[in-house]
């Protein structure tokens, strides 16, 4: 049971990070598709919130925003996870530029340039670039889809050794960080520049926008080229 001060507490803490979970809702909105709404990702982060708010307790080693972050990202991609949010063309478009991106790197012996991934799939550079907007947030959630099935198992499922442990630990593992970072470290300057900006300064794509000199959407492009270089790079490491 909570004591009255226990209470008093926990309110303060949910008050005093709402702003956060408004925060990493519209930053986890820029990767999703134009029919996610930002409100429905605030109200699960809310529960995200108030269930860290009612577990958290001091001398566990970790600040309560860091601990409350994670609940509150975990509960709006369960949020998404839930309701199926990404449409199959989506994820469809995510795997052909993948592919495309895959037969070049391994032709070319270098990441290919926009124009060259365009005429591989036999796009226009504007039809290329389009499909990279539709294919915007597949990446997010879906990186544990397999590559030939609509309904592959989870890639966490997949590799986690204890089922009753945390499959974020799995991903931490060292091998699959080194990977991952070869994998960045491999990207076309412009777009290393946008996700260090992106997942390390925590900007958004608007901010990113005015940086880099482009527009929003174009920022969406290359992150999702981004992304689908790096998946192609990790398929061998999975």
């Amino acid at each position: 049971m909570y004591t009255a001060t226990g209470t008093v507490e926990r309110r303060k803490n949910v008050e005093q990070f709402v702003p956060l979970v408004k925060r990493m809702a519209h930053h986890l909105l820029s990767r999703l598709p134009a029919s996610v709404q930002v409100d429905d990702l605030v109200q699960a982060g809310m529960l995200g919130l108030m269930d860290a708010a009612s577990r958290f307790e001091e001398g566990q080693g970790a600040q309560f925003e860091t601990y409350a972050s994670q609940r509150i990202k975990g509960a709006m991609l369960d949020e998404l996870r839930s309701n199926d949010w990404m449409p199959r063309g989506v994820r469809r478009a995510q795997r052909d530029i993948e592919k495309a991106i895959g037969r070049l790197e391994h032709r070319l012996g270098r990441p290919p340039a926009e124009a060259e991934v365009a005429r591989e799939m036999k796009l226009t550079l504007a039809e290329y670039q389009s499909l990279l907007g539709e294919a915007r947030g597949a990446q997010l959630v879906h990186f544990d889809h397999g590559e030939d099935s609509e309904d592959a198992e989870s890639f966490l499922d997949r590799h986690v050794r204890d089922p009753a442990g945390d499959p974020l630990e799995q991903v931490g593992d060292a091998h699959f960080r080194r990977a991952l970072i070869e994998a960045i470290e491999n990207l076309p300057p412009r777009e290393k520049n946008l996700m260090g900006l992106y997942y390390e300064k925590e900007m958004n794509f608007r901010e990113i926008a005015a940086i880099m000199g482009v527009t929003e959407s174009r920022i969406c492009q290359l992150h999702t080229q981004a992304v689908a270089r790096i998946r192609t790079r990790l398929k061998e490491w999975r």
